[in-house]
């Protein structure tokens, strides 16, 4: 029983998960979804940003503090290691909800683009982005990226795995794919309202410091098979004359 409770624990967290990037999609793109990044009321300057800047923290803070393999080791003390994962979904889920929530707009215009070629092109962009994103997620373990894996395997009564070391398809060519999806898409707006700019700027600067700190956990792990595949892979853009292919066996944790 406590297995299948296990499993379906980690199910309805990654159901929840998709709930929650469809809407993020929404969100950022100022679609369909009740409460977009753009909607709601306007309040004073400062405060709208102090609480804005509030919200990024606490999704910062939660995303990659609990990411950390210091954090997991007193973690899976507290909780059981197959559920580690669902519930660091779970966390980073409830985290973004409360930004949807509480998001203060700031509806002065950044940018506007007005031709209708360009609107097109930025939101070809925009999808791009996170068609990148979500495909990325497949070509590592996406059911243990999300917690799945874990869970199958408790309920299964087969050891908890670890994530692997491969560089399938775009981690061939930059070693970031998720984040640079994410990227494009915050960025390509049509309409870049003040808030929408701070939101982009903040999440910029974020995956910036995150990438660091997750290149320092992998070196930490695989040591020079990881410095290898920097070398001779970017970050975030493809080169356009490359060195090679990584060798067979190389890659990046989920």
């Amino acid at each position: 029983m406590q297995r299948k409770l296990a499993f379906v624990y980690g199910a309805a967290n990654y159901v929840l998960f998709l709930i929650v990037f469809l809407y993020a999609i929404g969100f950022v793109g100022d679609l369909i979804v009740p409460k977009t990044i753009d909607s709601g009321t306007t309040g004073p300057l400062a405060v709208s940003l102090a609480i804005d800047a509030l919200l990024l923290g606490v999704f910062a803070l939660q995303h990659s503090g609990m990411a950390r393999p210091g954090f997991k080791r007193w973690w899976t003390k507290v909780i059981p290691k197959p559920i580690e994962r669902s519930t660091y979904v779970l966390l980073s889920n409830l985290a973004l909800i409360l930004l949807y929530w509480q998001w203060r707009p700031l509806p002065s215009v950044a940018w506007d683009v007005t031709a209708s070629w360009g609107q097109w092109l930025v939101r070809g962009l925009f999808a791009l982005g996170w068609f990148i994103v979500l495909t990325a997620t497949f070509m590592i373990s996406h059911r243990h990226l999300f917690g799945l894996q874990q869970v199958s395997e408790f309920m299964h009564q087969k050891p908890v795995s670890d994530p692997k070391f491969m560089t399938p398809g775009y981690y061939r060519y930059i070693r970031h794919p998720i984040m640079a999806g994410f990227l494009i898409a915050f960025w390509a707006a049509p309409h870049m309202s003040v808030g929408h700019l701070v939101f982009a700027l903040a999440v910029t600067g974020y995956i910036l410091i995150a990438v660091q700190l997750e290149q320092h956990d992998l070196v930490q792990r695989f040591g020079e098979r990881y410095r290898s595949y920097m070398r001779q892979v970017p970050g975030f853009l493809p080169r356009l004359i490359g060195r090679g292919e990584p060798q067979a066996g190389q890659a990046r944790e989920t």
